[in-house]
């Protein structure tokens, strides 16, 4: 069973990866409710259909650093917990309970979970994800893709059991992309800055 110190490690990691920055800063903006907008995903691609260039990146940053800041603050108690922290704070941001359980789809939140917990396999996802998005112009394409880099650079790296961890969010996160997954094979994914769907 878990110990009440760890219990209470991953309770407060799934809680920051479960703030929903992208519905908080578009409300706070003026933007709206984000569930109600485009696709009605709580990230940053969504946010960036309200026209509010400097909220998107700011939800995309955001995002990210919940990831980081999760595994960083679980090294503070004991470093062994920082790999279940990433996967709490993960969970979180696609399940929060703030929203009744349906959240984003992980990219940017996996990258910082990825950056602080083994940089290298951070920076194949960011260089993967960039890529790819500056190819395709398939923000899904783009996350999908750098989410399968990140297990293989942890694999190249030496790090079993990041291995595993980062493949368990890479298939949760494809399941949370299986809509545009359907999209993608039939042809009408919208491009970054095209239609509602995200």
């Amino acid at each position: 069973m878990l110990s009440f110190a760890t219990a209470m490690v991953l309770l407060g990691a799934y809680l920051i990866g479960s703030i929903p920055f992208g519905v908080i800063l578009t409300r706070l903006g003026g933007a709206g409710d984000l569930r109600t907008i485009g696709s009605g995903n709580i990230g940053a691609t969504n946010v960036l259909r309200t026209g509010r260039k400097g909220l998107a990146a700011a939800t995309l940053l955001l995002d990210g650093a919940k990831g980081a800041v999760a595994v960083v603050a679980a090294a503070q108690f004991a470093p062994e917990l920082q790999p279940m922290a990433a996967a709490a704070a993960f969970l979180g941001h696609l399940f929060p309970v703030w929203l009744g359980f349906r959240g984003g789809k992980g990219v940017a939140t996996m990258l910082g979970t990825a950056l602080a917990l083994y940089w290298p396999a951070g920076i194949a996802f960011a260089v993967v994800w960039i890529a790819m998005l500056a190819i395709t112009r398939r923000s899904s394409l783009g996350g999908i893709s750098a989410a399968a880099s990140a297990p293989v650079a942890a694999a190249a790296g030496g790090q079993p059991d990041l291995v595993l961890l980062f493949l368990a969010m890479a298939i949760l996160l494809i399941w949370k992309h299986r809509s545009n997954i359907v999209r993608l094979l039939d042809g009408t994914e919208p491009r970054v800055g095209g239609g509602k769907a995200g």
